[in-house]
C-alpha cells in the first residue's frame, strides 16, 4: 500500500476528495457515475443514494418535518430549509470569482458563471439555438411544439409562458402593474416600461449605421433606415412635394398632377375674369340705352 493510501485511506480516486469513513466515500463516488440504483415506487424517479430517495418520498407522503422558526413555513428536506433560511438572514455564501456577486444556492452560482464563460449546454432538438439554463430551453421548445399550457380564465386564450398570461390578464382587469419610478406612469408590459424609462435617462441605444441618428426604440430605427433605402431606390424626386420615384418617366408622369392643378387654377381664373368682364359690359350697355327722363 502506498504512503498516500495509508495517510488517506478513504480518498476518491477521481477528484482526490478525502472522507472520514468508507461508507461516505462510496456515497460520494456515485457523483462521478450516472448510476441511480434507488427508485421511487410511486413515480419511478431514480436516485443515486438511499437518503436522497427517502427525502424524495416525503413529497408523496406530504410530510414536511422541517419548519422555519421565522415564518413557520415547512419543508420536506433539510437542505430546503437551510437554503430558505438565507432569505431571512440575507446570507449569500456562494460567490462568483469573476464579478464577486453572491448567491444563496450553489446551483444559481453555476448558472450565473455561464454569463462569463458563454457556455450554453442546453441545445434545442428542433433548431440550432442553445440556452444557458434548462428552463429557458423548455420555454423555447413550446414554440416549436405549439404547447400553450397557460390559459386565460376570462377569454380562454392560451399562452406558452406564464409571464405572458400575467401581462395579458391586465387587459381584462385594466391594471397596469409596471409603474415608472420617475413619473408614476403605468404600463401593461415590462418591455413597455423599459422603453419608457429611456425617455428619462435620454438613453438612445439604437443608432443608424448610415447617418448616426439615434432612436429610443428599435422599431423607430427600422422606420428611419427605410428612408435611406427609399432615397437609394427612388433617386428621382419631385421638387414640389418631394415624392420619390424609381424611374424618370414616373416622375414626369407625376409632375402632370402639379401642372394640371396649375392649369385648372388658370382656367378658373380665366372663367372668373370673363364673368366679371361680361357683368361689367352688360352693366355699361344697360346704362347707355336707358331713356333719359
Amino acid at each position: 500500500m502506498s504512503g498516500d493510501k495509508k495517510k488517506n485511506p478513504h480518498q476518491c480516486a477521481v477528484c482526490q476528495k478525502v472522507f472520514s469513513c468508507n461508507s461516505r466515500l462510496k456515497r460520494h463516488q456515485t457523483v462521478h457515475s450516472e448510476e441511480k440504483p434507488f427508485q421511487c415506487s410511486e413515480c419511478q424517479k431514480s436516485f443515486k443514494d438511499k437518503s436522497s430517495l427517502a427525502d424524495h418520498q416525503k413529497i408523496h407522503s406530504g410530510e414536511t418535518p422541517y419548519q422555519c422558526p421565522v415564518c413557520l413555513k415547512s419543508f420536506a428536506h433539510r437542505s430546503y430549509i437551510t437554503i430558505h433560511k438565507r432569505i431571512h438572514t440575507g446570507e449569500k455564501p456562494h460567490q462568483c470569482t469573476v464579478c464577486h456577486k453572491g448567491f444563496k444556492q450553489l446551483s444559481h452560482l453555476i448558472t450565473h458563471m455561464r454569463v462569463h464563460t458563454g457556455e450554453k449546454p442546453y441545445l434545442c432538438s428542433m433548431c440550432p439555438k442553445a440556452f444557458s439554463v434548462k428552463c429557458a430551453l423548455v420555454k423555447h421548445e413550446r414554440f416549436h411544439l405549439g404547447v400553450k399550457p397557460f390559459k386565460c380564465s376570462e377569454c380562454l386564450r392560451s399562452f406558452s409562458q406564464h409571464f405572458t398570461l400575467v401581462e395579458h390578464m391586465s387587459v381584462h382587469t385594466g391594471q397596469k402593474p409596471y409603474r415608472c419610478s420617475e413619473c408614476g406612469k403605468g404600463f401593461l408590459t415590462k418591455s413597455s416600461l423599459i422603453g419608457h424609462l429611456k425617455i428619462h435617462t435620454q438613453e438612445k441605444l439604437h443608432n443608424c449605421p448610415i447617418c448616426s441618428k439615434s432612436f429610443l426604440r428599435k422599431n423607430g430605427l427600422a422606420k428611419h433606415v427605410k428612408t435611406h433605402s427609399r432615397q437609394k431606390e427612388q433617386p428621382f424626386q419631385c421638387y414640389k412635394c418631394l415624392k420619390g420615384f424609381l424611374y424618370k418617366t414616373n416622375l414626369l408622369y407625376h409632375m402632370r398632377i402639379h401642372t394640371e392643378e396649375k392649369k385648372d387654377t388658370n382656367i378658373q381664373c380665366l372663367k372668373d375674369f370673363r364673368k366679371e368682364s361680361v357683368g361689367k359690359t352688360s352693366g355699361d350697355t344697360s346704362s347707355s340705352t336707358q331713356t333719359p327722363v
